[in-house]
């Protein structure tokens, strides 16, 4: 996402420079230069914006989606880790129910 949005400023800051270099260099009044001047900076601020807002929305659009995928795959795993925990006890009762039972064979025994 940076290479593309440091792309798409590259581009438009030479695109950017081209066109006030070509009415510079343009046999015109100097206040017809200026104008022009003027509506390309406009011009230029109004694509920049536009740009910026388009990797904005890109951003919050990824950032959500990415939540949207970290809040899935934790509910998963805190299932996985809940439904283990389940095997853990259910196997330590069983051994607790074992060594129970052999406890009270060997008090018997005594």
């Amino acid at each position: 996402m940076n290479n593309n949005g440091s792309t798409a400023l590259g581009v438009l800051a030479g695109a950017s420079l081209g066109a006030v270099l070509g009415i510079l260099f343009a046999p015109d009044k100097g206040s017809v230069t200026r104008q022009r001047i003027a509506d390309q900076a406009e011009l230029q601020k109004d694509r920049l914006s536009s740009s910026a807002s388009d990797i904005r929305d890109k951003i919050a659009h990824t950032v959500s989606s990415e939540t949207h995928n970290l809040e899935d795959r934790m509910e998963s795993i805190v299932s996985d880790a809940s439904y283990k925990a389940e095997d853990v006890i259910s196997t330590l009762e069983a051994k607790l129910k074992e060594l129970k039972a052999k406890n009270k064979k060997f008090q018997k025994a005594s």
